[in-house]
C-alpha cells in the first residue's frame, strides 16, 4: 500500500520516513472533547534526529502514537515508510510496528511475566523471529548485561526505562519514536540512553523523533519542534 507523496528511490529506498499533511486528533474525556493534534504537519527525512518540545498536554505523545502507528488520527494525511496509516488494516499497521517502528513507551510497557532478556526480544518472538546476540547486545550497550533474568518488578524504574529502550531497538527499526526516554533516568544513565539512540541512529540508519523536556537533550537534535495545544509553534534547525 504505497502512496505519492514520500516517493521511493529504488536505491535509498523512501525519500522520506514521514509526511504528516493536516492532521486533527480528538479524544472524548466524558462529555468533554479535547483536541490533541489540529491541523498538524510534519515530516520527517531518513537519520533526522527531531525533538518535540513544548507544555504537557500540547500533543507530544498524540504526535508520536500518530507516527508509531499506535493511534490513527482523525482527519488528515499520514504517510510513514510509503504506507498511507489511516488506510491501513489493523494488521498492516502491527506488522509495520513489528517489524519497522521502535517504541520507547514514556511508562515503559514492559511484560511483568517476562524477563529482560524475554521483554527485549519481544518484538523479534512476536514477528516469529529469534537473535539472542543482538538482545545480549542491547543489553550490555544499556549497562544491563546481569540482569536479564531479572522480572520487570525486580528492577528499577531506571532499568525499565533502559530495557524499553533495547526493546525498542532490538529489531533495527528504521523509525524510532520516544516519549521522555531519559526523564526516569539520572544524569549519567540519561546520557548514555541518549548516546545509544544517537549510535544507533547512525550506525543502522533510523530516523528518530524523541518528546522531550530537557533543553539538554533537544539541544542535541537536528531539529527542535515546538508544539502548543495540538498546533506546530515553531521550528529550529
Amino acid at each position: 500500500m504505497t502512496t505519492p507523496p514520500t516517493g521511493t528511490d529504488p536505491q535509498t529506498g523512501p525519500r522520506l520516513i514521514a509526511r504528516l499533511e493536516g492532521v486533527s486528533r480528538t479524544y472524548a474525556r466524558g462529555d468533554l472533547r479535547v483536541q490533541a493534534l489540529r491541523h498538524l504537519d510534519f515530516s520527517l527525512a531518513p537519520r533526522e534526529f527531531v525533538a518535540l518540545t513544548g507544555p504537557s498536554g500540547c500533543g507530544k505523545s498524540t504526535l508520536l502514537n500518530v507516527l508509531s502507528a499506535v493511534d490513527r488520527a482523525d482527519a488528515g494525511s499520514v504517510v510513514v515508510l510509503d504506507q498511507d496509516l489511516r488506510r491501513a488494516s489493523e494488521s498492516e499497521l502491527t506488522r509495520m510496528r513489528r517489524r519497522s517502528i521502535g517504541v520507547v513507551f514514556q511508562d515503559f510497557q514492559l511484560m511483568p511475566n517476562l524477563t529482560t532478556e524475554e521483554n527485549v526480544g519481544l518484538p523479534l518472538a512476536l514477528d516469529g523471529r529469534q537473535d539472542r546476540a543482538r538482545v545480549r547486545e542491547l543489553l550490555e550497550r544499556v549497562g544491563l548485561s546481569e540482569r536479564g533474568s531479572h522480572y520487570p518488578s525486580e528492577l528499577s524504574g531506571g532499568e525499565q526505562q533502559r530495557v524499553a529502550v533495547a526493546r525498542a531497538l532490538v529489531h533495527r527499526p528504521q523509525l524510532v519514536v520516544a516519549d521522555e526516554p531519559t526523564g526516569n533516568l539520572d544524569s549519567s544513565n540519561g546520557r548514555a540512553v541518549l548516546e545509544l539512540l544517537m549510535e544507533v541512529r547512525l550506525e543502522e540508519g533510523a530516523a528518530l523523533v524523541l518528546a522531550t523536556h530537557d533543553p539538554d537533550v533537544a539541544a542535541r537534535a537536528d531539529r527542535v519542534v515546538r508544539l502548543r495545544d495540538g498546533e506546530l509553534l515553531a521550528e529550529e534547525h
